[in-house]
């Protein structure tokens, strides 16, 4: 029969047991990228090729994979997307793929919680599903997954292993989104750097020029001494074809740049004057 001490260590030793912990082959990553106003979050884990044929080997072609090891890798979209002609409702969904020699299947399936493949394929739990072409690649040690080609819209969802790249491009509300947060402050006594940025954003994403020269206008009049303002309501007059009121606002930032010292926008200023052939 065990002493109380006996029993009380032999506790102890399993507990310490419990606690032991050792690193995983193939270590959790996460990834997250914001694209306009929208955040996409990736989580997966990585394995490593190791001397090993990937593609065609350990991965077999024709068959699904969990696209990373142990849990499903899960992707999650704060807004809707849209690939390709289809629009993704946001949330959260299980990402798994369908490698092939040209090209792969990538499929969003709406039960997160599986590890690895599901023990039951459920064709009902398929919210979309698109295929990619694939392409060589340098070589990549570590399965990455990974976001290129960000813009205010949209991005490369890519996936890389061995010596293979998948790009899945898609697309974000950012516009939607920018257009009611723009109707929503322009209600309620919006302030001079409010209008200079829905001005700008029109102008950059070449919407109504006519609406970003009516707030530039507003702006430079609650701050007329902010030589970025007026570079920006020059580019918005010189879109809309009014050189000569591009030209004025121009010749005002240079000054105004001038008397604040900053060379950068003295130089941009003046190189913009001589594209336009006024200097």
């Amino acid at each position: 029969m065990k002493t109380i001490p006996t029993l009380i260590m032999a506790i102890f030793a399993v507990q310490i047991h419990a606690q032991l912990q050792s690193p995983r082959v193939s270590p959790l990553s996460e990834v997250k990228q914001t694209i306009g106003l929208s955040e996409v979050t990736v989580k997966y884990n990585r394995p490593a090729v190791r001397d090993r044929e990937v593609f065609g080997g350990l991965i077999p072609y024709g068959k699904r994979w969990r696209t990373g090891a142990n849990e499903n890798t899960t992707i999650t979209f704060s807004d809707p997307v849209d690939l390709g002609n289809e629009t993704l409702a946001a949330g959260t969904y299980a990402l798994y793929t369908q490698p092939d020699t040209n090209q792969w299947e990538i499929i969003f399936y709406s039960d997160a919680s599986n590890w690895g493949m599901p023990r039951n394929w459920d064709d009902d739990k398929v919210a979309f599903s698109l295929t990619a072409p694939s392409e060589t690649h340098d070589f990549v040690e570590s399965f990455t997954i990974g976001f290129e080609n960000v813009t205010l819209t949209g991005a490369d969802l890519t996936l890389s292993w061995e010596n293979t790249k998948v790009r899945v491009p898609f697309s974000v509300p950012t516009d939607e989104k920018m257009q009611a947060e723009i109707q929503r402050v322009m209600a309620d006594a919006p302030k001079a750097g409010d209008y200079y940025t829905a001005a700008v954003y029109h102008l950059n994403r070449d919407l109504d020029l006519k609406k970003a020269k009516q707030w530039i206008e507003k702006a430079v009049q609650m701050r007329s001494d902010t030589f970025w303002y007026h570079r920006q309501k020059s580019l918005i007059h010189y879109k809309l074809g009014e050189k000569d009121a591009a030209v004025a606002a121009a010749q005002t930032s240079l000054e105004l740049a001038q008397k604040a010292g900053n060379q950068n926008y003295v130089r941009i200023n003046q190189a913009q004057l001589e594209e336009w052939g006024m200097r």
